[in-house]
């Protein structure tokens, strides 16, 4: 089993380039089969997600080819087209973006058959926003043995009202009705900069998506797809992380290729606690000197403070002076990380959704395990500022969603290794002791 093992307590220092936005990725990559011209995605992070959905996409028939490490090829043209292709294999089930292959290939091919899928288990991620709106296109939609079908003579354009925001359901109703015939509004749509960044990806293969980055998203549907290259965006979330990293660790990180813009919420927290920001064209510095200040969070759908950067911001919030409140509005199962930062020396209270933090003046390494992607995130950068060592288990997760990890905080000063054994936990024990 793969970990990471941590020695704490040096500052970060020096310049981090941030990969393409993995969200946006995995809809991209889905949506790239919906046409049967060759399609080159640029900037594509190389994650265990990305690496497994292509694996997807490969199997039911797409040809695709690594250009080199950050860029794709992919042509739809060679997928098997019949009423029994199925997306399903053990790993395809282990992410949640396996889904987006249910709206491009129902859009392209008017029926689709997908194994239900995975990843981190931070709570309920329910797809019945997803299904109404397919049903609301004109699809039969089932599910059985942990598999859903959804199949339409044609699809119409329709109006869908989303109960509930959600990312995975505007991406995936917006895919499937770029191909339907008329004109489908959605309201209540997620705003995420990896939706504007899904619809102007398919703009430039010809579809007609006005709105996106709005609540109300417009389709005029077209009659097919064409090829065409395109550029991923930065990740926000990898940027929150490292400008989360650089703050805990009293350090000083120019983060670049990045969108400030995207990152307005987390830095308006990070100045709030008395971390100096600086903000440019395409990169954003961090630094800060003193122990920080204490603050309350709500996390919510962009462009409110992120989910995905609660874990990350617990972290550092743990050190800071005064009480701090985290109130956690998306998933019920977020503070899976707390008893393991305690571990650590943490003092934080979880009432319901919400945790009540209480900074002390530092942590202590301890053996640990990483419950899900961004909780993994969290626990590093609690390593990097633990006295003593640090070791994570379940690695795995954050492998996920974070290209080159170990790599780039190494390249920042960061003492830590991914290791398999404990006889190499003693030697970089003995390397840094």
């Amino acid at each position: 089993m793969e970990q990471y093992v941590i020695k704490g307590g040096t500052p970060l220092l020096g310049e981090v380039s941030i990969a393409g936005a993995k969200n946006a990725a995995l809809g991209i990559l889905a949506a790239a089969v919906m046409t049967d011209d060759e399609v080159i995605i640029e900037n594509v992070p190389n994650v265990r997600d990305t690496r497994v959905l292509l694996q997807a996409i490969q199997g039911i028939g797409a040809r695709v080819h690594y250009q080199d490490e950050h860029t794709v090829s992919i042509c739809g043209k060679t997928i098997k087209n019949d009423k029994y292709l199925c997306v399903d294999d053990e790993y395809i089930r282990k992410i949640r973006a396996s889904y987006y292959l249910l709206g491009a290939l129902l859009g392209k091919y008017k029926h689709s058959q997908v194994a239900l899928p995975g990843g981190c288990d931070i709570g309920m991620r329910p797809i019945d926003q997803h299904t109404k709106g397919f049903k609301a296109l004109g699809a039969q939609v089932s599910i059985h043995h942990s598999m859903i079908t959804a199949e339409a003579e044609h699809l119409t354009g329709s109006h869908i009202y989303l109960d509930v925001v959600s990312v995975g359901a505007t991406i995936n109703i917006m895919m499937a009705a770029v191909l339907a015939e008329g004109k489908t509004t959605i309201e209540n749509a997620a705003k995420e900069p990896h939706i504007v960044d899904v619809a102007n990806f398919l703009n430039s293969m010809g579809a007609n998506i006005k709105g996106a980055g709005t609540d109300v998203i417009r389709i005029r549907g077209v009659k097919q797809l064409k090829g065409t290259t395109y550029s991923i965006i930065p990740d926000q979330i990898e940027a929150g992380t490292f400008m989360m990293a650089a703050a805990a660790t009293r350090g000083d990180v120019l983060i670049t290729n990045v969108i400030p813009k995207h990152l307005e919420a987390i830095t308006s927290k990070l100045t709030e606690i008395d971390a100096i920001v600086e903000e440019y064209d395409d990169a954003v510095r961090v630094h800060c000197e003193n122990r920080l200040g204490s603050t309350n969070i709500k996390t919510l759908p962009y462009p409110g403070f992120p989910t995905d950067m609660q874990p990350q911001m617990a972290v550092t919030l743990g050190l800071s002076e005064g009480t701090s409140i985290i109130t956690e509005s998306i998933f019920e199962n977020r503070f899976k990380y707390v008893n393991e930062l305690a571990r650590m020396g943490a003092n934080i209270k979880v009432e319901g959704n919400v945790a009540i933090i209480n900074g002390v003046k530092g942590y202590t390494g301890a053996n640990v395990i990483a419950p899900d992607l961004r909780a993994g995130a969290a626990l590093v950068i609690a390593g990097l500022v633990a006295d003593g060592y640090t070791i994570i288990d379940d690695i795995k997760y954050i492998q996920r969603g974070y290209e080159k990890f170990s790599t780039k905080l190494r390249a920042l000063g960061a003492s830590i290794e991914r290791v398999e054994t404990e006889k190499e936990i003693q030697k970089f024990k003995l390397k840094t002791g």
